[in-house]
C-alpha cells in the first residue's frame, strides 16, 4: 500500500467518518436541547397547576363556610365574594362572623 493509496483511503472513509460524527453531534445537541426545554415546560406546568388547585381548594373552603353559616350572614357573604379580593373578602367574612 503507497502513500497515494494511504491518502485516497483518509478522503474516501475518513473525511465522510469525520462529517458523519458532526453532523450526529449537532443532531444529539439539537435534541439534549429539545428535551431541556420540554422539562422545562413541564415543571412551568407543573407549579402552574398547583397555584391553581390552592386556589381552588382556598375558594372551596370559603364555599364550605358560606354553606355551613346561618342565612342572613350568607347573603352577605356572598356578597363579599362579588367584590373583593380574597384577603379582604375573609377578613369581612371573620367580621361578620364575630358580629352574629
Amino acid at each position: 500500500m503507497g502513500g497515494d493509496e494511504v491518502f485516497a483511503l483518509l478522503i474516501v472513509v475518513g473525511i465522510p467518518c469525520l462529517l458523519t460524527f458532526f453532523i450526529l453531534n449537532r443532531v444529539f445537541d439539537y435534541k439534549k436541547h429539545q428535551l431541556e426545554v420540554q422539562a422545562g415546560n413541564a415543571a412551568e406546568k407543573a407549579a402552574q397547576y398547583a397555584v391553581d388547585n390552592k386556589d381552588l381548594e382556598q375558594r372551596v373552603r370559603v364555599l364550605e363556610k358560606i354553606v355551613t353559616d346561618g342565612g342572613a350572614v350568607t347573603a352577605a357573604q356572598i356578597e363579599a365574594l362579588r367584590d373583593l379580593p380574597e384577603e379582604r373578602l375573609n377578613r369581612q367574612l371573620e367580621d361578620l362572623k364575630s358580629k352574629a
